[in-house]
C-alpha cells in the first residue's frame, strides 16, 4: 500500500509540474524579458525614428501628423506564437489587407538587440519577409530603447496609436493563448472602433503572449 500511495504522490506532482510549464509556455515560453513599465492606455507614444530591414526611416509622428491610426507589432520571425499568425494562419496579412486604402499604418518592430538573439538582423528578417508575405514595414529597434519605451514585454504584443498619438490598445492579437487555434481578432475589432470615431476601445481579456522580448541587457 505504501508503494502505491507513493506512486500516487508522484504522479501528482508530475502532473502539477506540467501543467505549470504549459502555463509559462503560453505566457512566454518560460523566459522573462528585462522589467520594463512601459506605456499605459491613455498616454502619449513616445516618437521614434526606426529604419526598416530596406534602409528606409519611419518616424511615429509622420504617421499621426497625416492622420493615421498605427499599429505596432512587436515582431521576431522564429517565435512560435509570431508564425501563428504569420505562417500557420494568414491572421496578420488578411488584417493588413482589410484596412488598405484606409488611414492606418502598420509597422512591424524587432527589438531583438544583439547578434545571436532569436530573430537578430537584417538577413534574418529579410527572409521573414519573404517568407510570410509581409508588406507592411519591419522596423529594426538595435538599441531596444523603443520597445523598453513602451513596455512589449512579447513577441507579438501588439499597441494601437490612433491618429491623435495617443495609445488607445495594448495586448495580444486575438482572445486566446493557444499556440494552434485562433480567437477573436482584437486588432480588427480595436482599428474598426477608433476609425468609427469611438474611444471606449475593446480591452483584451488576456495579456499579451508569446516569447519574451530578446532586449539588450545594459
Amino acid at each position: 500500500m505504501h508503494s502505491i500511495a507513493v506512486k500516487r504522490t508522484w504522479k501528482g506532482i508530475l502532473a502539477a509540474g506540467i501543467a505549470t510549464l504549459g502555463v509559462a509556455f503560453a505566457s512566454g515560453m518560460g523566459q522573462q524579458s528585462t522589467a520594463v513599465e512601459g506605456v499605459k492606455l491613455g498616454d502619449k507614444a513616445p516618437d521614434f525614428t526606426l529604419t526598416d530591414i530596406h534602409g528606409n526611416e519611419h518616424k511615429l509622428s509622420d504617421y499621426t501628423a497625416e492622420g493615421k491610426i498605427v499599429v505596432l507589432e512587436w515582431f521576431n520571425p522564429d517565435c512560435p506564437f509570431v508564425k501563428k499568425f504569420h505562417w500557420n494562419h494568414d491572421t496578420m496579412r488578411t488584417t493588413y489587407a482589410g484596412f488598405k486604402g484606409k488611414d492606418v499604418e502598420f509597422l512591424a518592430i524587432n527589438s531583438a538587440g544583439a547578434p545571436g538573439k532569436q530573430g537578430w538582423g537584417e538577413e534574418r528578417n529579410l527572409e521573414a519577409e519573404k517568407q510570410y508575405k509581409i508588406e507592411y514595414p519591419i522596423l529594426l529597434d538595435k538599441t531596444s530603447e523603443v520597445g523598453k519605451a513602451y513596455g512589449a514585454k512579447r513577441t507579438p504584443h501588439i499597441f494601437i496609436v490612433d491618429a491623435e498619438g495617443i495609445v488607445r490598445y495594448i495586448g495580444p492579437i486575438d482572445s486566446t493563448s493557444s499556440a494552434r487555434n485562433i480567437g477573436t481578432n482584437y486588432i480588427e475589432t480595436a482599428v474598426n472602433q477608433l476609425l468609427a470615431g469611438e474611444t471606449e476601445i475593446i480591452k483584451p481579456e488576456i495579456e499579451a503572449y508569446g516569447c519574451a522580448v530578446k532586449y539588450v541587457k545594459k
